[in-house]
């Protein structure tokens, strides 16, 4: 999978990516920018792309 493909994502987060963004935007941060905080936000919250297998929970 190249850099920057977004398949791996569940819709949800793909979803609050972009409501991220779109709060980035309106507080003047570019277009490039605020997709790249937007889903810096998403990996730092959810830990990357979509998980699978049975028992798999977050680490403490």
């Amino acid at each position: 999978m190249p850099r920057g493909d977004k398949s791996a994502y569940t819709d949800k987060q793909k979803r609050q990516a972009e409501h991220i963004e779109e709060g980035y935007e309106k507080r003047g941060v570019s277009e490039d920018e605020a997709e790249r905080r937007a889903w810096a936000t998403v990996n730092k919250a959810d830990g990357g792309g979509k998980k699978s297998g049975s028992g798999r929970k977050k680490s403490s």
